[in-house]
């Protein structure tokens, strides 16, 4: 099989949708571009930011499940989601983030300078600088995530044996990986597994990496199933087509293909302006639209 190049999107467990907004598009400047519904909750937003060029591989999207329960961090889920920025913009970061009440904690996590710092909904994020200079200070897409894996060795073997990625060394507490990709996302993996997660709300849900197209996802179905992953059959997400396994450390992963893309209902210009509503929904417009709570955008 062809190696998995790049991270497509993350999607996580949030609660009120407008704080997602206004923190993800005001305070780290990311674009809005998709506001629709959870396939599987028609009364829940399922919302979408990217980096200003909308590129795959700065995708990340939003279950707001306003009146949930908190989660609970640990194995099977992915602990922290890295964004990447440009070489020479933490001092930029530290300010902006300083300035709208964001505590930060400055490491090396991933190798690189780096600023950990929790969302309005204490989800796990971290800016890490690349080592390319850009004109702007702007978040460029991902930069890799860190995985909580209940059997790291087993998660490890999964990722260089079957999706491809590669080994970059290690420190006293995490195993790292890089997709073979130009985009070479930075996955860590620390090496003693936490006691089990509980999705909620400040979880990720899933990490999805991205294929080519549905040829090549179906040859990816095929090898998974052959080699005695429980993987989903394919689903249409309408900007993309999707399958589901969990991995041997129980993080749940996703393979989506890179089109039709974000485009598809709305042009690029008016992007998140309006609610887009999967088909079989469409004739209860009406009625969705009024359970959802208002957006300011």
């Amino acid at each position: 099989m062809k190696a998995i190049t790049n991270i497509h999107h993350i999607s996580a467990i949030v609660g009120d949708p407008q704080e997602t907004v206004d923190f993800y598009r005001d305070v780290l400047n990311l674009r809005f571009i998709k506001q629709t519904v959870n396939y599987d909750d028609e009364h829940t937003y399922h919302l979408y930011f990217s980096n200003q060029s909308v590129d795959n591989g700065s995708i990340m999207t939003f279950f707001n499940w306003k009146n949930a329960h908190q989660g609970r961090v640990g194995s099977g889920q992915v602990g922290m989601i890295a964004f990447r920025i440009p070489k020479g913009s933490t001092s930029y970061w530290r300010d902006r983030l300083t300035q709208f009440g964001v505590p930060i904690k400055e490491t090396r996590l991933f190798n690189q300078p780096t600023l950990e710092l929790l969302d309005v909904h204490d989800l796990a994020l971290a800016l890490v600088e690349s080592n390319e200079f850009f004109e702007t200070p702007e978040i460029l897409g991902f930069h890799g995530a860190i995985l909580l894996s209940a059997n790291p060795k087993a998660t490890a073997h999964t990722l260089t044996q079957d999706l491809g990625l590669v080994i970059a060394g290690s420190s006293t507490n995490y195993d790292y990986f890089y997709t073979k990709g130009d985009a070479r996302h930075q996955i860590g993996i620390p090496k003693q597994p936490l006691s089990k997660g509980r999705w909620g709300i400040g979880t990720v849900h899933h990490i999805a990496w991205a294929v080519s197209d549905e040829k090549e996802q179906t040859q990816w179905h095929d090898y998974l199933s052959q080699h005695h992953y429980g993987v989903t059959e394919i689903k249409n997400r309408n900007y993309f087509q999707a399958i589901y396994f969990q991995e041997p450390g129980s993080v749940v992963f996703e393979l989506a293909t890179e089109g039709p893309g974000f485009t598809i209902d709305e042009s690029f210009e008016t992007l998140g302006q309006r609610l887009m509503l999967p088909a079989h929904f469409e004739s209860r417009r009406k009625e969705i639209s009024a359970s959802l709570p208002k957006l300011n955008i």
